[in-house]
């Protein structure tokens, strides 16, 4: 009876370790291929997965997440003969767990080569300048040659990225001093241009000064005509009255403007600051005749008779006038 539950006890552990042997566990993100007998039937998706054990086998586990895969620094020669140095990154993703694992060997490997080639076919064929300012055209075109060689392999490429371009030193150099060359040009240009402008700006405030002014002169002149004429109606009007007055009044009218005009001439010389004599060249019974006209126009005006003959004047003597030199200041 020992010797029996012994070995009923062997055979459950082996029974065990059989079934366990049969399970398998995939992790999320990964997909196992089941080989049996050595070949591939199968990829196992995540999660629990039971097996015959001795037939069936994992072959690989295959990483189904996006990746990223570094390029390491190619001495790439350009059209114009410069040699430069490149680094690259390619991202990429396994969606065929089959194809990845059978139809290449070493994906990795692969894909690095794969992208190294392109990647001088693709830098070779431009201009030093062009791989400096087209990176994003590089990558659109190793894009999509590297993708279209994969695909056999079940890999998809997402992105391929260049992360630096480095050209030689003496062409660095001469870069730097053609940029210099080329800002100060600018520099240059912009200073000339704005020169220009500001004169521009000057001359048309010149000119519109100008013509301001100008004008200025012609509405000045308008109105100054405009007044002279004006004065000149006027004048005209006035010489109108009087004729008009002398007319209706006779040589009453005439004596009253210049007894106006000879008064007023007396006065100026009386209150001149620099006369100190005064010569009178005409008699003084003559202002008085006026004054004696001015008093017979102020009768007619108050309602007086005209016909009656005016009163006799006194005869006075004519005031001694001394001699030029001799007379006092007023």
């Amino acid at each position: 009876m020992g010797g029996i539950g012994s070995t009923l006890f062997a055979l459950i552990v082996m029974v065990v370790v059989f079934l366990m042997m049969g399970v398998r566990v995939v992790r999320q993100g990964y997909v196992y291929t089941i080989e049996r007998l050595g070949k591939y039937t199968l990829a196992a998706e995540p999660g629990l997965h039971l097996i015959i054990p001795f037939v069936d086998r994992v072959g690989q586990k295959v990483n189904m997440m996006e990746q990223v895969l570094d390029i390491p620094g190619q001495e790439i020669i350009t059209k114009d003969n410069a040699m430069v140095g490149v680094d690259a990154v390619v991202f990429f993703q396994v969606l065929d767990a089959g194809k990845a694992a059978y139809e290449v060997h070493n994906l990795f490997m692969s894909i690095m080569a794969l992208t190294t080639t392109n990647l001088r076919t693709v830098m070779g064929s431009m201009d030093l300048d062009e791989t400096l300012s087209k990176r994003d055209e590089i990558n659109a075109k190793l894009l999509v040659v590297v993708d279209h060689a994969t695909a056999p392999w079940g890999v998809k490429i997402t992105r391929v990225e260049i992360k630096d371009i480095r050209p030689p030193l003496d062409i660095s150099n001469a870069m730097a001093r053609q940029m210099k060359a080329e800002r100060e040009k600018r520099a240059e240009i912009l200073e000339a241009e704005g020169k220009r402008a500001s004169e521009i700006l000057k001359a048309e405030g010149q000119k519109q000064s100008q013509i301001l002014a100008a004008e200025g002169r012609r509405e000045a002149a308008f109105r100054d005509a405009e007044a002279r004429e004006r004065s000149a109606e006027a004048e005209a009007k006035a010489t109108q009255m009087v004729s008009q007055a002398i007319a209706e009044s006779g040589s009453q009218a005439i004596n009253y403007f210049v007894a106006q005009e000879y008064t007023k001439a007396v006065k100026a010389f009386a209150t001149s600051p620099n006369a100190k004599t005064i010569l009178f060249p005409v008699e003084a019974t003559q202002l008085i005749g006026t004054l004696g006209g001015i008093g017979e126009l102020a009768k007619d005006a108050l309602g007086g008779n005209p016909s009656s003959p005016p009163p006799a004047q006194p005869r006075r003597a004519a005031p001694t006038v001394p001699p030029s030199g001799m007379g006092g200041g007023q």
